[in-house]
């Protein structure tokens, strides 16, 4: 949500050329072939296409660029989202050129999907240890406002994330062209690279198997632990089926049934046109999700009934991947 974000957003008057960078010192070529690191996310249907068939695609960007990239599987997402995470290591230029290729075939394919519906501003969000944000802001702002007026940028840092226990990073939204998003990575990158803790960060593993949802302040939410029983947090209703429920830790892949409540007005999205949401989260998840029927309400509530079944990981996974497009709505709402 745009009014939960610390924003550092660039609103030129006039769009100006960026003078040609200065002939690189020895210091600054030192700088380029330090090895370093970036992530960012990637939605999960524009995945493949970084992949390519049969992984052609990120072999030959490794390749050109010299880079390794990774990416996590296909249910391994970004907390929040359901975003898959990208993360590349090397030298500075070689993970610039890596990042490049990337984002332009992100671009490539969008414009193939949407056509002229797609402009030339675009959005990337980069994924940033909260240790060393403050390296990329400076004192009141002064460093990340010297790298939107550099860039034409426009640059958003989200604030820390305290509705998701163990989770250290937070999101750095960059908007404009690919030519902006690159100069801004680059400054990005480049100071992240001199900062100590970024660089003790490198070998984190970036799955995020151990974060786990606590819910939204506000929005309706509940969540599952393992060994846990089930709750209500913040509204969201349980039916009968999984109150006390305990899932058994050695039991991953038992069935085991979840029922929610979601407003009516937001299970539209859920559902998505003619189904296409809920085959969605279906398939990534491996549960089977079901939509009682209109009138059909949790007990005391005007809550639609969402019944999950699966095991205790598809239906953590379809229940966060609900709740998020519910969340999304109530942002908007919000705003």
């Amino acid at each position: 949500m745009e009014s939960t974000e610390s924003s550092y957003v660039s609103s030129p008057e006039a769009p100006r050329k960026r003078s040609p960078p200065p002939h690189k010192s020895s210091s600054v070529s030192d700088t380029a072939e330090k090895a370093t690191y970036i992530r960012f996310l990637v939605s999960n249907s524009l995945a493949g296409a970084v992949i390519g068939k049969g992984g052609s695609t990120i072999t030959e960007f490794q390749s050109q660029s010299g880079a390794r990239i990774q990416l996590s599987r296909n249910h391994e997402f970004f907390p929040g989202t359901t975003d898959r995470i990208i993360m590349i290591s090397g030298t500075i230029d070689e993970t610039l050129k890596a990042v490049e290729l990337i984002l332009d075939k992100l671009l490539s394919e969008l414009h193939n999907e949407d056509g002229d519906d797609v402009g030339q501003k675009t959005k990337v969000r980069l994924i940033v240890p909260n240790s060393s944000c403050g390296s990329i802001i400076g004192k009141g702002g002064a460093i990340i406002k010297s790298f939107i007026e550099d860039s034409q940028a426009g640059i958003k840092i989200s604030p820390v994330d305290h509705n998701y226990y163990g989770l250290n990073d937070r999101l750095v939204t960059l908007s404009g062209s690919l030519d902006e998003q690159m100069r801004a990575i680059e400054l990005i990158l480049s100071k992240l690279t001199d900062d100590t803790h970024y660089a003790q960060t490198m070998n984190i593993p970036f799955s995020y198997a151990g974060v786990y949802f606590t819910g939204f302040h506000g929005i309706p939410y509940g969540h599952v632990h393992p060994s846990v029983p089930a709750a209500v947090h913040s509204g969201m209703n349980y039916g009968p089926n999984a109150t006390g429920r305990k899932y058994q830790n050695n039991q991953e892949d038992r069935t085991n049934s979840l029922t929610i409540g979601v407003a009516d007005e937001h299970i539209g999205l859920v559902v998505g046109r003619g189904g296409r949401n809920i085959m969605e989260i279906s398939q990534v998840s491996g549960a089977r999700v079901k939509v009682s029927d209109r009138g059909d309400f949790m007990s005391g509530t005007t809550d639609r009934k969402v019944t999950i079944s699966g095991s205790q990981r598809a239906i953590r996974s379809a229940e966060t991947m609900i709740m998020q497009k519910v969340s999304y709505a109530s942002e908007r709402a919000m705003d």
